[in-house]
C-alpha cells in the first residue's frame, strides 16, 4: 500500500490476538464501546419476538398492520435522530460522553416499554430507546477505531459488528426464555435496560478517543492515552502523523471548531468519503437485512409454521448465523480487505434472494384448498363471512387469508396439507381449531416449500454478515478526515437508519400489496445494483492509518468501473 501504509497479510488475525494479549486494555475498551452494538443488536432481534406477544395483548395491533410497523419502525424514527444528534455531540463533547448519554436513552425507554399500558407508551418507550441505539450506532465504531493500533483496526471494529449480531442472537434467547412467563413481551423488551446499564458504568473507567483530544487542544491526555494502546516503536510515528494531520487541517480550516457544511461538501476527501459512507449505509438496509431481524418469525410464519415458538426457534438459527457470519469478517477484513468483502457479499445475498423469491411464489401459489364440508364441522357463526358472501366458491387457503384480516385457515387434522376450514379469526375460534389437534393459520398457509425457505433465509444470512453486515460501519469509521469524522458519522449513520425506516415501515404493506416473492426480488435487485456501486465508489482502506486515508482519497482519481491510482507524485511503497 502507498503513503506508508501497513501491509496485511495471513497472520493479521493471528497479530490481533497478540496485539491484544499483550496490551488487554485495547480489547477491554473495544469490547466495553461494543456494548453500544449489543444494543443495536438486541433492540432490533427483540421486537420481532416480543410483536407476536404484543399482538395477542393489545388486539388493536393485532388487526392493524399500520400499528405493528409502527411499533417496530419507531425506534427506527428514534434513532434517525439519534444518529444525527450523535454527529454533533461526538464532536463538541467527545465519544465517551456520547456512549453514555446513548445508555441512559436506552435504559429510560426500555423501562418504559417494560410498564407500558397501551400501545402509546409502549410507542413512547420505543423513541427514546431508538433515540439511543442511533447515537450509540455511530459512536461506538468511531471510538473504537480511533482508539486501535493501525493493524488490527479493522478486527476491533469487527467487535462491534460481531456484538451487533451477539445481540440480536441474545434477543432471539431471551424471547424463548420468555414465551412462558407471564408479561411475556414486557420481559423481553425491558432487559435491554441492563447492558446499558453496564456500559454506562464501564465508560466512567475508559479514556476519552486520544484523537478528539489531541484536535480539541488536550496533547498531553492524548499522548498519554496513545502510549497505552500502541507498542514503544510505533506510539512516536502514530503521535507525528496525528500532529501533522492536525496541523494541515488548521492550515487549511483554521482553529475553530465551527464545521462549515458547505466548504465540507466541496473538499474533494470528504466528498468521495461521504459518497462512499452514505452510499454502503443505505444499501445495507435495501437488501432487506432488518426486514429478516424485525420479523424473522413473522416470515418464518408466511413460510408455513404456525406455531409462534417454532418461529421463534427458527428464528434463533438465523440470528446464530449472523453471529458466526461477525467472526468470519474479524477474521478476513485485515486479510482480504472491504471491497472484496463487500463484493462477494452482495453476489451471494443477491442470489439467496433470487432463491427466496422462487420459494415463497411457489409457496403461495400452492396452498391447500378450502372446503366447505371441513368449514361446515364448525359452528356456522364460525365461518368467514367473505367466504359465505362468496357462495362457498373454490378458495384456497391464500385467498381465504386475503380475504379478510378477519379471516383464518383451520388446517385439517390429518394433514395439513388437505382441505381445510376458512374460519372468523379470533380467540374464541382458535383455540376451537387447535383443540381439536388442528393447526391455525393467519400469517401464511401450509406448504410443502416452506422449509426451501429457512435454507434461503440462512444463505442470505450467511452471506450478508460478514460482507455488507459490518463493513459499512467499519469503513465510515475510518474513512473521514479527524475534523469531520463526527459529523460525516452522523450523516452516514443517519442516512442508514431513514432507510432503515423506510424498509421496515413498507415491509408488511409490500408482502400484502405484492406479495412476499416479489418483495424479496426488489431486495435482491437493490443487491445487484450494489455490486456495481462499490466497484466504482468504495475504495480500498485496508492496512491505511487512519490519518493515511484522507490523503489517498484526494489523490486518487475516479473512473466509470473501478478506482484507479494515480501514477503521478505518490510517495514509494513502504511495507512494514
Amino acid at each position: 500500500m502507498e503513503g506508508g501504509a501497513i501491509e496485511a497479510d495471513a497472520s493479521a488475525f493471528k497479530e490481533c490476538f497478540s496485539l491484544t494479549w499483550k496490551n488487554p486494555f485495547v480489547l477491554r475498551l473495544a469490547l466495553s464501546a461494543g456494548i453500544g452494538g449489543l444494543l443495536f443488536g438486541y433492540d432490533t432481534g427483540v421486537i420481532s419476538g416480543a410483536l407476536l406477544y404484543i399482538r395477542d395483548d393489545f388486539k388493536a395491533v393485532d388487526k392493524k398492520t399500520y400499528l405493528q410497523e409502527t411499533i417496530v419502525s419507531m425506534a427506527v424514527a428514534g434513532a434517525i435522530v439519534g444518529a444525527a444528534l450523535g454527529g454533533w455531540v461526538n464532536d463538541k463533547f467527545g465519544r465517551r460522553f456520547a456512549l453514555m448519554s446513548a445508555d441512559f436513552l436506552f435504559f429510560c425507554g426500555a423501562v418504559i416499554m417494560a410498564a407500558a399500558p397501551n400501545p402509546g407508551v409502549l410507542i413512547l418507550g420505543r423513541v427514546l430507546v431508538g433515540l439511543g441505539v442511533g447515537m450509540a450506532s455511530m459512536t461506538a465504531p468511531l471510538y473504537i477505531s480511533e482508539a486501535s493500533p493501525t493493524k488490527i483496526r479493522g478486527a476491533l471494529v469487527s467487535t462491534n459488528g460481531f456484538l451487533i449480531t451477539g445481540g440480536q442472537f441474545l434477543s432471539y434467547l431471551i424471547n424463548l426464555a420468555f414465551t412462558k412467563v407471564p408479561g411475556t413481551w414486557r420481559w423481553m423488551l425491558g432487559v435491554a435496560g441492563l447492558p446499558a446499564l453496564l456500559q454506562f458504568i464501564l465508560m466512567f473507567f475508559l479514556p476519552e478517543s486520544p484523537r478528539w483530544l489531541y484536535r480539541n487542544g488536550r496533547e498531553d491526555e492524548a499522548k498519554k492515552i496513545l502510549r497505552k494502546l500502541y507498542p514503544e516503536d510505533e506510539v512516536e510515528n502514530e503521535i507525528e502523523d496525528l500532529r501533522s494531520s492536525i496541523e494541515e487541517e488548521v492550515k487549511q480550516e483554521g482553529s475553530s471548531q465551527n464545521i462549515n457544511m458547505m466548504k465540507l461538501l466541496k473538499t474533494t476527501a470528504v466528498r468521495r468519503g461521504l459518497t462512499a459512507g452514505v452510499g454502503l449505509q443505505v444499501l445495507q438496509q435495501f437488501v432487506g437485512i432488518n426486514t429478516v431481524m424485525y420479523y424473522s418469525p413473522t416470515i418464518i410464519q408466511l413460510a408455513g409454521i404456525a406455531s409462534n415458538q417454532t418461529a421463534l426457534l427458527l428464528s434463533l438459527v438465523t440470528a446464530g448465523l449472523n453471529a458466526v457470519g461477525s467472526i468470519i469478517s474479524i477474521y478476513f477484513i485485515d486479510k482480504t480487505g472491504r471491497r472484496k468483502l463487500l463484493l462477494c457479499s452482495l453476489v451471494g445475498l443477491s442470489l439467496a434472494l433470487a432463491f427466496l423469491c422462487g420459494v415463497f411464489q411457489e409457496s403461495t401459489t400452492h396452498t391447500p384448498v378450502i372446503s366447505r364440508q371441513a368449514t361446515a364441522q364448525f359452528s356456522s357463526d364460525f365461518t368467514c363471512p367473505d367466504y359465505r358472501s362468496s357462495g362457498y366458491a373454490n378458495w384456497d387457503c391464500m385467498k381465504c387469508l386475503k380475504a379478510s384480516p378477519d379471516c383464518g385457515f383451520c388446517a385439517s387434522p390429518t394433514d395439513k396439507l388437505y382441505p381445510g376450514a376458512c374460519l372468523i379469526s379470533n380467540s374464541t375460534v382458535k383455540n376451537t381449531c387447535q383443540n381439536q389437534s388442528r393447526l391455525w393459520y393467519t400469517r401464511g398457509c401450509p406448504s410443502r416449500y416452506g422449509w426451501l425457505a429457512l435454507i434461503g433465509l440462512a444463505l442470505y444470512i450467511i452471506f450478508y454478515s460478514p460482507g455488507m453486515g459490518t463493513v459499512p460501519w467499519i469503513v465510515n469509521s475510518e474513512i473521514y478526515p479527524l475534523r469531520y469524522r463526527g459529523v460525516c458519522g452522523g450523516i452516514a449513520a443517519t442516512a442508514n437508519w431513514i432507510s432503515n425506516l423506510i424498509v421496515a415501515q413498507s415491509f408488511l404493506s409490500l408482502t400484502q400489496s405484492i406479495g412476499t416473492s416479489w418483495t424479496f426480488l426488489i431486495f435482491g435487485g437493490v443487491g445487484v445494483v450494489g455490486f456495481f456501486f462499490v466497484l466504482v465508489f468504495v475504495p480500498e482502506t485496508k492496512g491505511l492509518p487512519i490519518e493515511e486515508v484522507e490523503k489517498m482519497l484526494a489523490r486518487r482519481a475516479l473512473h466509470f468501473k473501478f478506482w484507479d491510482k494515480e501514477e503521478k507524485n505518490l510517495p514509494s511503497k513502504t511495507v512494514v
